[in-house]
């Protein structure tokens, strides 16, 4: 019996560390494979090609106001904007909930430094980087697209537009501070492995979709804020995505 136990024992531990590196190594090609996209579609603002928008992916917001992460995107986006990269940007970020919401305080952010209202769309519900991905093409009808995120984030969001059907290229910015480069860069790694799920294998919807909008047409049919006292509040008579 303790013979038996012991080769038990041997075989389970012969499993787990077969499973332990199988592990590593889909972690390593998933993330390179992923990494791959920014390297290749990332370019610099000189030699960026023309697209039907700009998209920026949301980030926190602090009192109706972006974050200076969110902020960095923002400045990104305008510059794309400015130079003609673009005609439309589209901010994509939460807005769950009436007390939080990531769209409009990015909308007004573009307002308050030039980017006129109806060049401006609100994607309400970019609850990540998949769904404002696939909400792109399915309810915008993007083909082309320039994403301004972090640069740690710009290789996951490139590659899941990509897979997704849209001509994506990325427009990267830093972080504030390196600290939280770091930090996300190492849950990032993570985050690259469920995009490479989604994308190959679970092949799944957004949480939430709607009728197409296009970006021929105003911003405004996107708005869904107002300003009062101090922080943006929904509107319920206003349409939204």
């Amino acid at each position: 019996m303790l013979r038996w136990l012991k080769r038990i024992f041997i075989v389970l531990c012969v499993f787990s560390v077969i499973g332990v590196v199988g592990g590593i190594v889909f972690v390593i090609i998933t993330n390179h494979i992923v990494n791959y996209a920014a390297n290749f579609w990332s370019s610099e603002l000189d030699d960026m090609p023309s697209a039907d928008a700009i998209m920026v992916l949301g980030a926190l917001v602090n009192d109706g106001r972006p974050s200076p992460t969110l902020a960095l995107r923002l400045d990104r986006a305008i510059e794309l904007y400015n130079a003609g990269k673009a005609p439309k940007i589209i901010v994509s970020g939460d807005h769950g909930q009436k007390e939080y919401n990531e769209v409009c305080a990015m909308k007004f952010y573009l307002l308050e430094r030039g980017v006129p209202r109806d060049d401006i769309f609100l994607d309400h519900a970019g609850f990540n980087t998949y769904d404002s991905m696939y909400r792109a093409k399915a309810i915008f009808g993007v083909n082309t697209l320039i994403i301004t995120t972090q640069q740690f984030h710009i290789s996951r969001s490139v590659y899941i537009a990509r897979k997704l059907g849209i001509e994506a290229y990325g427009y990267p910015c830093t972080m504030f501070l390196n600290y939280y480069n770091r930090q996300y860069g190492d849950r990032e790694s993570l985050a690259k492995i469920k995009a490479f799920i989604d994308v190959h294998i679970l092949q799944r919807g957004p949480r939430f979709l709607g009728e197409p909008i296009s970006l021929e047409g105003s911003g405004l049919v996107t708005d869904g804020c107002t300003c009062e006292g101090g922080y943006w509040q929904f509107n319920e008579e206003t349409p939204k995505t």
